[in-house]
């Protein structure tokens, strides 16, 4: 895991001391540097300015000795200088070279000159200062100062004339010899060092202060925070009886109070929640009873429109079976008066019996196509499904359809399977269903055209159970592909206005799917249309004996 992903884990209070103790430290090592680098040029330099004051005043009293050269003078003058700590040789040469006087050992011998770091000040100019590192790895400074005394020049002018006469014009210094002093850096790196050190601690004391402390504050911070994150999870359990105690007058505080109000509103909108509940329940059923009251409705007002679609078909199927009982009848009547009951042969009566049967079958026809009609027509609040062959259901629905495809020439081709098992469901729901999808299929066919209903069985397969498919095509006009998504949708219908309500196939789509099954649609342009409906066959139970031995 990463680093960032590690702190991520970390709690608020741990993160806010980890951000504040890297940010301390970070200042803290940036500005310790800055002035332990300050005060080691301070140091370096206050060293330059010291030696460069001791090898001056030594040059200046060194005059007389050197002219003279006088041992002696200049033994003394170098024994009070040798007495600083950090003084390793002094020597005091001539002009030529010769050295007149000398303390310590020449340090500058096998050592090797270091460029100083330490940024240079401004010095006198006859100031040399050189920087050496010995062999053992002792750092010095050796620095040097001319020895000068003032000297007069004498023209041909002067000669002769007295020395008060002379001015400063005429004055000039001339080297006569050098005074070198060698320092340890020794010293000055322990005080460097000590310097250093004292400035690490007193880093090291501040940082671990300033962490104490902001722990202490964010402790401040975060508990009130803690306080409210234990109330917001008994909150999330639901307990809303729990409230943040804390009293303070900065944003901490502010936020505790409106946390306490957004509870109390919390409160009331369950207690709200709560009365409503317990009513929700007697609302849902109200509700649900109205909407299968508009469902039935819906469903009634689509079946009294297919009604009225099928009357003249209704009625020219009534119109035959009763015209031919009417017929028979009064054939049979007008020979019963032409010829007595005594006078009639075993040829009359046959013919008499032959004319009751024709009447028998056409009332039973008009029966059946008067009970389809009510069947189709007839209202109920709940749907009763029984079992039922859904060939027969198709074919008493085709005894009011037939007419109408016979009067605009359409041709009928029925393919029905032998093999179709029964299959549970209302037949008054799928009449309407088929009979919604036929008068379509004839509003939308030419004269010629034909329209084909198949019903196959589909045997069960591994989990599938089974299903029967019934396919009505046409060859009609066809749907365009952004109609087809929508044919499904109440009230949308692509027929002329007063044509069609726009609810036949949303009510046929609502009883398929309350039946179970399932409705699909194929159409193109100028080629027809085939809706397809598929009833899945319920799974037989089968039930294992077990013999315990």
């Amino acid at each position: 895991m990463s680093f960032f992903g590690s702190i991520r884990r970390f709690a608020l209070r741990e993160k806010f001391v980890l951000l504040v103790s890297i940010v301390t430290v970070a200042s803290m090592m940036i500005s310790s540097g800055y002035l332990i680098k300050r005060q080691n040029e301070i140091y370096h330099q206050e060293l330059d300015k010291r030696g460069e004051t001791l090898v001056a005043n030594m040059a200046y009293n060194a005059e007389y000795g050197v002219i003279l050269e006088s041992t002696e003078e200049l033994d003394n003058l170098i024994r009070g200088v040798a007495r600083a700590d950090d003084v390793v040789s002094i020597s005091i040469r001539t002009i030529d070279g010769r050295v007149l006087a000398e303390f310590g050992e020449d340090v500058t011998k096998g050592a090797k000159k270091v460029e100083s770091n330490i940024p240079p000040q401004e010095t006198d100019a006859k100031f040399q200062h050189t920087h050496y590192r010995a062999a053992n790895g002792n750092e010095y400074v050796e620095m040097r100062y001319p020895v000068e005394t003032r000297r007069m020049t004498v023209s041909k002018e002067n000669l002769g004339t007295l020395y008060g006469s002379f001015s400063d014009d005429d004055a000039y210094m001339e080297k006569i010899g050098e005074v070198r002093i060698a320092l340890t850096l020794e010293n000055l790196k322990a005080e460097i060092d000590k310097s250093e050190t004292t400035s690490i601690l007193l880093t090291l004391l501040v940082v671990l202060s300033a962490i104490i402390i902001m722990a202490a504050f964010v402790r401040v911070i975060t508990r009130p925070i803690e306080s409210l994150v234990k109330v917001a999870e008994e909150i999330s359990r639901g307990d809303l009886s729990k409230t943040v105690n804390i009293h303070r007058r900065d944003e901490i505080g502010h936020l505790a109070e409106s946390f306490n109000r957004m509870i109390e509103s919390l409160k009331l909108s369950q207690e709200e929640i709560e009365e409503y509940n317990r009513t929700l329940e007697e609302k849902i059923i109200e509700r649900t009873s109205e909407l299968e009251d508009a469902q039935t409705q819906l469903i009634q007002s689509e079946k009294m429109a297919a009604l009225g679609q099928l009357a003249a078909g209704v009625a020219h199927e009534l119109n035959n079976p009763l015209g031919g009982i009417l017929g028979y009848a009064q054939f049979t009547l007008e020979k019963l008066e032409k010829k007595k009951l005594e006078d009639m042969t075993q040829r009359d009566l046959d013919s008499y019996q032959r004319y009751l049967k024709d009447i028998e079958t056409q009332a039973r026809r008009t029966k059946t196509i008067v009970q389809n009609l009510l069947k189709f027509s007839r209202t109920s609040h709940t749907a009763e499904f029984d079992k039922l062959d859904i060939n027969a259901v198709i074919e008493e629905t085709l005894t009011f359809i037939e007419h109408q495809l016979m009067m605009k020439q359409i041709k009928l081709n029925k393919e029905f399977g032998a093999d179709i098992p029964m299959t549970s469901g209302n037949a008054g729901q799928l009449q309407q269903v088929f009979t919604n999808i036929i008068i379509n299929a004839m509003h939308a066919s030419d004269p010629g055209s034909e329209i084909s209903i198949l019903t196959r069985y589909l045997p069960p397969l591994g989990e599938f159970p089974g299903a029967v498919e019934i396919t009505i095509s046409d060859q009609g006009h066809g749907i365009s592909e952004e109609n087809l998504k929508k044919i499904f949708e109440p009230f949308f219908t692509t027929k002329e206005v007063g044509k069609g309500t726009g609810l036949g196939l949303s009510v046929s789509y609502g009883i398929i799917k309350e039946h179970g099954g399932e409705i699909k649609v194929k159409s193109k342009i100028g080629e027809g249309t085939s809706f397809t409906i598929v009833f899945q066959l319920e799974k037989p139970v089968v039930s294992a004996d077990i013999t315990h031995k």
